[in-house]
């Protein structure tokens, strides 16, 4: 009987482990044009995700997130940006409102993706993993504002979490280890 037991306790937990999620590319996510896409196009390159609002003390953090990413796309480097209406009501606008201003203010190339919600109980997929990965100050799981970031190795793993406070290039001797496949966690 107890060996039937441990075999059922098998089958159950690797049944409920396949479909555990293992990175980040485990995630399907919308576009800032409400298109479907898989994180799985972002393998083998080190990802930037950010929370982004477009009325925020933190939004002029745009210019220094495009000028990281100009500066090391050929490396396999990417920004992934995802407004978030949750501070402060600081992006009331559409997805087209924010696109609109992210091109006309700073000319964002980086990808943008469709609003989401980054706490409570209609919180994000992948921002429940993000910051279940890489907790926050006293080790809690919520965002505490807009712009704070989340920095992925090749390999799909959460490595680090920035404050809203650290500017994109205070982060980019962390980006430069991960492109060179140095810093490990």
């Amino acid at each position: 009987m107890l060996k039937i037991f441990f075999v059922i306790l098998f089958f159950l937990s690797s049944l409920f482990a396949s479909k555990s999620v293992k990175n980040i590319y485990d995630f399907d996510v919308f576009d800032i044009d409400n298109k479907k896409i898989s994180l799985s196009k972002y393998k083998n390159k080190v990802l930037l995700i950010v929370n982004v609002a477009s009325k925020c003390t933190f939004t002029s953090q745009y210019e220094g997130l495009e000028k990281l990413y100009t500066l090391y796309k050929n490396e396999a480097f990417m920004v992934l940006a995802f407004p978030s209406n949750d501070f402060g009501k600081q992006e009331p606008g559409s997805n087209d409102e924010i696109k609109s201003f992210c091109s006309i203010n700073y000319a964002v190339d980086f990808d943008l993706f469709s609003k989401i919600t980054v706490n409570g109980e209609n919180t994000n997929a992948l921002y429940k993993y993000l910051k279940n990965e890489a907790r926050g100050i006293f080790s809690t799981k919520s965002i505490k504002w807009n712009f704070t970031k989340f920095l992925i190795n090749k390999n799909g793993k959460v490595i680090k979490r920035y404050s809203p406070y650290i500017k994109p290039f205070s982060i980019e001797e962390d980006i430069q280890k991960l492109l060179a496949d140095k810093l490990i966690k």
